[in-house]
């Protein structure tokens, strides 16, 4: 399991920060990843730069919608 740093830019030009869980697929050799706590930030690619760019996509696209919910649990 390895992390990418996500930068993505918010509404009203704000830069925020994410982390996303990254794992490589044994099956298809693909790199998957996924943003903890934010639904609907997930994504692949077939080189870990690839992933990135998708991921930064997904999370602006989201952060655009305007409709983001964090979900997080505490133990």
């Amino acid at each position: 399991m390895n992390f990418l740093r996500i930068e993505a830019l918010s509404v009203g030009i704000k830069m925020r920060t994410f982390t996303a869980i990254v794992e490589q697929d044994s099956a298809t050799n693909l790199y998957v990843g996924y943003v903890p706590g934010f639904p609907g930030a997930h994504s692949q690619g077939e080189t870990l730069d690839e992933l990135h760019e998708n991921l930064q996509e997904v999370i602006e696209m989201l952060l655009e919608d305007g409709l983001v919910r964090f979900e997080t649990t505490l133990s």
